[in-house]
This record gives structure tokens, C-alpha cells and sequence, in this order.
């Protein structure tokens, strides 16, 4: 397993271990294990069908075989780049600037998947000659593959003394992940060590941007990020 070092977009370094090829071998046969066994079942619950002339029999294989064609695609998008899979082996699609990959980011690895798997399976040969072990797709939606048995490493990174009397400003901090939450962490730091303003000011635009917060309280960036990692605290260690 190699290491990942991803660039975020205030230069911050964030390093992960990169999912190797056999380990994305194993959730890509879970999942079609997965995929295999819906197709049977609607085979033995559907056969009724045999019996309907075949423009009739193809229209409703094609409407009920949507769930196989998109079955990637739909579980990425709506678990933060996970598929059942994924989670098995503990492995995540994510972007090389840190943050979580988009809709149209796993769109792009998706559609790519024709290439990678139906032909020859020659995104596994890709990833097996890759440093990053990426697949074509990976390669054009500008994601990788991570390890996240080191969770509870990165989630230990991220905790902050919160007192008893502690009191929230902004709810709306748990759109945030603790992928998110340790890159604002990080760059926090060493832009308030370095003193390099910008950055804070870069910082805290883009997380006004992600959370969605209208009104501002704190005076200063640094009280504002302060303000923001505490609130994500609260909320995910009281949920």
C-alpha cells in the first residue's frame, strides 16, 4: 500500500494510503456479486414476462436493469463516494485537492468504467503499473481510491477541548466530514503558525461557501475557524 499525498487548495499537504489494486479487485467483486444477485432475482420473479412479445420484453429488462447500469454511480454520489463494496474493504473515492469528489466527478469515473472494466479489465492492469493506483477514470475525474482503516488516526486529529458550558454558532458545520474538517484543521494551523493571511482569508470564504453560513459573528478569520472546528466537534460528539 503507498502513500497518497493530496495538494489541497491552501497548499496543504494531506497524506493517505492509497488503496491498493487488490483491494479494489475485492470490493469490485462484492459489488458485482451484488449486482449478479438482483439480476437473478429478477429473473425468477419476472419470468412471467417470458410470455410478452420482445420490444415489450426488452423495454422492461432495459427499465429494471437501471439499478445494475447505475448501481455505482447512484451509491458514490449518495455515500460520499462509497459503494456496499467500498465500505467492505474500507476504501473511498475522494479528489486530489481534498475534498470530497462531485457529481460530475463520479460521473466521469463511471462513464469511464466502460474502458476500465468491459475492455479486457484494463483499468486493473493501469492500476497495477500506478503509483497512485488509479484507473483511466480516476485518471480524468482527477480522484483517488484511499485506505480509511486509518480512520480513527484522522478522526483523533481533529478533536478539540470543548467545555461543558459550550454553546454552537453554527449548525450548519455538519454538512462538513472529518475528511473536511481535519484539511480546515491542518491548514488552520499552519496558517495562523506562518502568519500567512491570505490563506486564512481563502479559508474562510471557503467555508462560509460549503456550510452555507449567511451571518458571520466572530470579528477576526482566526476566531471565526476557531469557532467553526469547536462547533464541529459539538455537534459530532453529540450525535
Amino acid at each position: 500500500m503507498s502513500e497518497l499525498q493530496i495538494n489541497t487548495t491552501q497548499n496543504v499537504k494531506i497524506s493517505f494510503n492509497a488503496s491498493g489494486p487488490g483491494v479494489r479487485l475485492l470490493a469490485f467483486i462484492i459489488d458485482s456479486v451484488i449486482k449478479i444477485g438482483y439480476m437473478l432475482i429478477l429473473n425468477w420473479t419476472f419470468g412471467a414476462f417470458d410470455n410478452m412479445d420482445q420490444w415489450s420484453q426488452i423495454a422492461i429488462n432495459t427499465v429494471l436493469s437501471f439499478p445494475v447500469m447505475f448501481y455505482t454511480l447512484a451509491l458514490e454520489s449518495f455515500f460520499q463516494g462509497q459503494t456496499i463494496g467500498k465500505r467492505v474493504m474500507k476504501i473511498r473515492v475522494v479528489k486530489f485537492d481534498g475534498y470530497q469528489a462531485s457529481f460530475s466527478d463520479y460521473v466521469v469515473r463511471w462513464f469511464f468504467r466502460i474502458v476500465d472494466v468491459y475492455i479486457f479489465g484494463l483499468g486493473f492492469f493501469v492500476m497495477l503499473f500506478n503509483r497512485k493506483t488509479q484507473r483511466l477514470g480516476d485518471m480524468a475525474a482527477g480522484t483517488a481510491v484511499i485506505s480509511l482503516k486509518d480512520s480513527v488516526s484522522i478522526n483523533h486529529t481533529i478533536l478539540e477541548d470543548l467545555r461543558d458550558d459550550y454553546r454552537p454558532s453554527y449548525p450548519n458545520v455538519i454538512k462538513l466530514s472529518d475528511n473536511d474538517a481535519r484539511i480546515i484543521k491542518d491548514t488552520f494551523n499552519v496558517a495562523r503558525a506562518s502568519k500567512d493571511y491570505q490563506t486564512l482569508i481563502k479559508l474562510r470564504s471557503k467555508i462560509i461557501d460549503v456550510v452555507g453560513i449567511k451571518n458571520v459573528i466572530q470579528k477576526t478569520d482566526i476566531e471565526f475557524i476557531d469557532v467553526i472546528l469547536k462547533d464541529y466537534n459539538f455537534y459530532t460528539q453529540n450525535m
